[in-house]
């Protein structure tokens, strides 16, 4: 097969394609470039950057094109259903950066509750404002509702119990009084958002915000929001209202409305933990995600 990687992906993974046969040609595309390159491909690896719409989908059609794999969870940089009518397989892969980025959501829970990013910031600029921050809190004890339990959610749960949290959950899927293969009990979303210190998105991008004014203003006064999952489940702006307000204590995000981000406000805020969509950025979680790629391939190509 001759595979296109647009978005850079694990350098033993690439190797091993390479002796299993198969041409790999690293290159990124820009929008109005990416249809007609892959006419000449038989498939493409993609992460977060490379958008494929039906136009790229219906030059691609025209050519070889068989197969897009996502190198991640989402695939909603994809237009899938639309690609599967062309005849062209997507993949994802689901399981090789789960704890990474449960790992990254806890590291922000951790940050809000101490003010370390901002803390830290202010010490880089010469303050030492150790009477500012003494109102940080603990875990331990807290509620933590996390909306989305797959496999990221469920990581996340795991550790936080090991902290001594109360974990719920809430799945659009999953009847409340239910309980998670672990134990966690799933609640309704408006339960989840009344008890909850700390709400942590990770469900796949919705229709629109989850998290909006409406839900904020079901949440308690001082809660923590983490959203290290898609962007688009997060009103930036009802967010920045209610940190500005006071309602939200402070929120931990690693995706935005639109990246790189334009909103200096948020991210700049004295209260926000902010990350470039570093989620799935560990060296464990390449390698993984290279891995499962390969094995993609290797079954596509039986």
């Amino acid at each position: 097969m001759r595979i296109l990687v647009t978005d850079g992906m694990d350098k033993k993974a690439m190797a091993t394609l390479r002796e299993m046969g198969h041409e790999v040609v690293e290159q990124f595309y820009e929008p109005d470039q990416l249809g007609a390159a892959l006419k000449d491909f038989d498939a493409v690896v993609v992460r977060s950057k490379t958008k494929v719409r039906a136009n790229h989908i219906d030059e691609a059609a025209q050519g070889k094109l068989k197969l897009i794999i996502r190198g991640g969870v989402g695939v909603d940089n994809i237009d899938v259903a639309y690609a599967e009518s062309k005849g062209i397989t997507v993949k994802n892969t689901p399981r090789a950066s789960s704890r990474s980025v449960a790992e990254l959501a806890l590291a922000h829970m951790l940050s809000c509750a101490r003010f370390v990013s901002h803390a830290g910031f202010t010490m880089r600029n010469g303050a030492w404002e150790k009477k500012t921050y003494a109102k940080g809190m603990e875990l331990g004890g807290k509620t933590l509702g996390i909306i989305g339990y797959g496999r990221i959610g469920g990581c996340l749960g795991e550790m936080c119990k090991a902290l001594g949290m109360n974990v719920i959950a809430y799945g659009a899927h999953h009847e409340p009084g239910t309980t998670t293969r672990d134990g966690v009990p799933y609640v309704t979303l408006d339960e989840l958002l009344e008890r909850s210190d700390f709400v942590s998105v990770h469900a796949p991008a919705a229709d629109g915000p989850i998290i909006n004014a409406e839900t904020i203003a079901k949440m308690k006064d001082g809660v923590v929001i983490i959203n290290t999952s898609r962007g688009a489940n997060l009103d930036e702006a009802a967010l920045l209202e209610a940190l500005d307000s006071g309602k939200v204590r402070a929120a931990g995000l690693d995706v935005w409305a639109a990246e790189p981000s334009p909103n200096a406000a948020l991210y700049g805020h004295p209260h926000v933990s902010c990350t470039p969509h570093i989620g799935a950025q560990t060296a464990e979680a390449q390698a993984r995600i290279g891995q499962e790629i390969v094995e993609i391939i290797k079954d596509f190509a039986k």
